[in-house]
């Protein structure tokens, strides 16, 4: 009993007390059944017109499975130490066999002793061998079918418990693997944007010293800022947009007065959850194609705003780009470079069939990014 009562040689009181819940689980079981088959044991005996007491029908059916009780912790033993698997359950089933006859047998004993007492109580008295053959004779059959329910009730227990347990090993790998995927699909952004942004530096470096310098400088806070954040997937978007602010910073100082930024932010949607870095990507894709390639002015805006239960991000520019091929459907295009490859996957493995992100031509002659995510409040940052 004290494996069933979950006796731990060191004293954890956990497993002790969850022992002692499976020990009053068996009692509560056995008692159910008492109570059922007492009832069905009496109105049997007033069918055929044999008079039985309540008191002997509950008599009989709690001693039938209480005794059952004290005996299912060694039936546990025997299914953890013979187990149906695929390799020996042929061996394990004659095991089980054998250990059923001999717990039946020991059951009979134990109901025997309950007719001595029983007979020494009322007054009278009964032989021992006498009730001991009787029952043999004719419970053997039923005790041995009452073992194979309880080993097979342990059994499909123990299975399921192995199915819930690999289920939630397969939820907390695909987990695991959603995650190291979405890292590293960041890890791809951080040096994307930093060899672009040292080839700005480099080449600046050659015309204008000092803003080569201040870019550097810039540079230096702005991945402090990536760092800072690199273990969340989602940040506030007004968080990304402070990130995206800074980037913009370093973009003027090679472009001057040709960068030009609008943004029409809903403040309702300050607050929601957005990946993080995922305007830096759109708004450089922005820059590569309305900007560099023009000597006017290249527009870019930021729009946020929220419908129903969905937050829409756009990233539109007035540059002519690349006129060829389509925009939509995740094809790819003269403007589909990593950043875009990237935001495309990273959207995917978060949000799966919940987001949408196009690219479309405008009424400006640009390019449209635009994303729809769910939307949701992000949590805050821990200090």
């Amino acid at each position: 009993m004290h494996e069933l009562a979950g006796h731990d040689p060191n004293g954890d009181p956990r497993q002790a007390w969850n022992g002692w819940k499976k020990a009053l689980l068996i009692l509560l079981i056995a008692t159910g059944l008492a109570f059922l088959f007492a009832g069905q044991m009496y109105l049997s005996a007033a069918a055929y017109n044999r008079h039985i007491s309540w008191g002997q029908a509950l008599y009989w059916s709690f001693g039938d499975w209480y005794e059952w009780a004290l005996l299912t912790p060694l039936i546990f033993w025997l299914c953890r130490r013979f187990r149906f698997d695929r390799r020996s359950w042929r061996g394990n089933l004659f095991a089980h066999l054998f250990a059923g006859l001999i717990l039946a047998a020991m059951h009979a004993v134990l109901c025997a002793c309950a007719a001595i007492f029983q007979g020494w109580v009322t007054g009278l008295p009964k032989a021992f061998g006498e009730e001991l053959g009787h029952l043999l004779a004719n419970r053997l059959h039923y005790n041995l079918a009452v073992y194979a329910v309880i080993a097979c009730s342990w059994h499909a227990w123990d299975y399921y418990q192995k199915f819930r347990e690999r289920e939630a090993q397969a939820a907390e790998l695909a987990s695991r693997l959603a995650e190291a995927q979405l890292r590293a699909l960041r890890m791809q952004l951080n040096p994307h944007f930093l060899f672009n942004t040292l080839n700005a530096v480099s080449s600046l470096m050659l015309k204008d010293v000092n803003a080569a310098n201040k870019m550097v400088c810039r540079l230096g806070d702005l991945l402090r800022v990536v760092l800072e954040n690199t273990d969340r997937q989602e940040v506030p978007l007004d968080q990304e947009i402070e990130f995206l602010r800074r980037y913009l910073e370093i973009e003027q100082i090679r472009f001057g007065d040709r960068l030009q930024l609008r943004m029409d932010v809903d403040p309702a949607t300050l607050n929601a959850a957005v990946p993080n870095l995922i305007l830096q990507p759109l708004v450089e894709n922005a820059i590569r194609y309305a900007v560099e390639p023009q000597e006017d002015v290249g527009e870019i805006e930021l729009r946020a705003s929220r419908d129903n239960g969905s937050l829409l991000l756009q990233v539109s520019d007035n540059g002519a780009g690349d006129k060829s091929g389509p925009l939509d459907e995740g094809a790819p295009s003269g403007r589909e470079q990593i950043g875009l490859r990237n935001t495309r996957e990273r959207l995917r493995k978060l949000y799966g069939d919940r987001q949408k992100f196009q690219l479309v031509r405008n009424a400006r002659g640009g390019i449209t990014a635009s994303l729809t995510i769910p939307f949701h409040v992000a949590s805050p940052v821990s200090a």
